[in-house]
């Protein structure tokens, strides 16, 4: 209590009030002006530094530093991610992934098939992207085995969604581990962690309510023709449940004819993740004991196991297991238009650390932060409210996630015993909170799916999404008094 009191007395009024300010005009100006999410992150650190009383050259000064050392954490790692995401959309991996959970786990089960195939390839692939690729084999299978579109498409797409927002290289939770300073192996480990349960519970959404949204109204039947070529031919005249799924087997045969295989349209995504987790491993071994693990074997696992390392070799094998039949300025063109996607991503990524470290240098955070270790709530409610805050007004989950994490992790930083990891989990899934109009994945989700009328699109994904928030708060909760 005393070290509370003696932070807060540091900061003056005017520095609190003009984060508030700040705060506000940030919220104001993503979601009623053309000004973007980037320069409002500026706009809002500059406010807040200038307030708290810092000259406007140290103001700068902090700003810049915030924003290149977050993008110094995660820059190199997101631009490796959505190369390798882009040459698995365009060769094909996705769909073999998909296909093969589809009859790894059977008739009947398509639902957890496609969710299961939907939280794996929307890891290393934008979610839009990935939605897009594959809803052309919700089709398929809803034509040849007589299961509902709709459920399959909202069982795909929660998959999708969870790691979209939980595990790297995706660039919202890459950021919030870079604005929180935590390691990615640690994120993906929580993050996988973490959304099992919500998987679980959306896809028995879908199964409940796909039908009973399906008959609200009849869904037009020239929808869900997008994924680039990569169309599974349909059946038709099927006679049982266990004939049409075998129909749909012998055309998936054919169309796996031109897809990699499931060994090389793997890989890329694993390496990368078992380097990164042998690294995690072999460190924390290494510090607990001493002489048991060699110092070569720790500094070799510290290089592949390096996120920069291992989200580049994932690439290389990217590159030279599934785009060989490619010419070499096709591969690299794919690739350019992956970098292009996420340049945006990353500006808005390292405005979002230059308000974090405004608000550690100008000691507003330590102050909130100590003022909040005082209150009766879970210090894993800060990030996650936030997070659902920022995401309800502005539609994006990732300027929502970065909002949260630049926010929050000053705070966090002055309250003892808070996990950090979780709390940069926290940040992330609070951001998937009812998916609506301002959300661009609202409108992919629907109109692939052919959901038109307001009421059956918020039944389609609105719903879910909430359903999967609450789902991880719950966990995100559990979690907390646990660890």
């Amino acid at each position: 209590m005393n070290f509370a009191v003696e932070t807060i007395a540091t900061v003056t009024p005017a520095a609190i009030v003009g984060l508030v300010v700040a705060i506000a005009v940030l919220i104001v100006l993503v979601l009623k002006t053309k000004v973007h999410a980037l320069l409002a992150l500026i706009i809002a650190a500059s406010i807040a530094a200038l307030a708290a009383g810092m000259t406007p050259d140290v103001a700068v000064a902090s700003i810049t530093k915030g924003f290149g050392s977050t993008l110094a954490t995660i820059g190199l790692v997101v631009g490796f991610g959505v190369m390798m995401g882009r040459i698995l959309e365009v060769s094909g991996a996705a769909e073999k992934l998909a296909i093969t959970m589809i009859r790894w786990l059977g008739n009947k089960r398509e639902e957890w098939a496609l969710s299961v195939a939907g939280y794996i390839i929307s890891i290393p692939i934008f979610v839009d992207s990935a939605f897009v690729i594959l809803t052309p084999l919700v089709k398929a299978l809803a034509t040849s085995t007589g299961r509902s579109r709709l459920t399959l498409g909202i069982a795909m797409a929660g998959g999708m969604v969870l790691t979209h927002h939980a595990v790297p290289p995706t660039p919202g939770p890459l950021g919030a581990a870079g604005i929180y300073g935590v390691s990615i192996g640690e994120m993906i480990l929580y993050g996988v962690l973490l959304t099992v349960p919500a998987l679980v519970t959306v896809t028995l959404y879908a199964r409940f309510a796909g039908p009973r949204i399906e008959a609200m109204a009849p869904i037009p039947a020239v929808v869900m023709s997008g994924g680039g070529g990569n169309v599974l031919p349909v059946a038709d005249g099927k006679t049982s449940a266990k004939e049409a799924f075998q129909e749909f087997n012998d055309l998936a045969d054919e169309r796996l004819k031109v897809l990699p295989s499931l060994f090389l349209s793997v890989l890329p995504i694993l390496a990368p993740i078992v380097l990164i987790f042998l690294n995690t491993a072999i460190s924390a071994v290494a510090k607990t004991t001493e002489d048991v693990v060699p110092a070569l074997l720790v500094q070799i696992a510290s290089f592949m196991g390096n996120p920069v390392i291992a989200v580049g070799l994932g690439v290389i094998l990217a590159i030279y297991g599934l785009a060989r039949q490619m010419d070499r300025s096709s591969v690299l063109a794919e690739m350019e238009k992956g970098v292009e996607s996420a340049g945006i991503i990353l500006l808005v990524t390292g405005a979002g650390g230059a308000l974090g470290a405004v608000l550690r240098d100008s000691g507003v955070g330590d102050a909130i932060g100590a003022w909040v270790s005082t209150m009766p709530l879970p210090s894993i409610l800060i990030p996650f409210l936030i997070a659902t805050m920022v995401r309800l007004v502005q539609g994006s989950g990732t300027v929502a996630i970065i909002t949260s994490a630049s926010l929050s992790a000053p705070i966090l930083a002055q309250i003892p015993d808070v996990n950090m990891v979780l709390a940069a989990q926290a940040a992330c899934l609070g951001a998937m909170v009812f998916s609506y109009f301002n959300d661009s994945l609202f409108w992919v989700v629907n109109r692939m799916l052919g959901v038109t009328d307001v009421k059956r699109q918020i039944l389609t994904w609105s719903i879910p999404t909430t359903i999967a928030w609450a789902t991880a708060l719950v966990t995100i909760l559990i979690a907390d008094a646990v660890l």
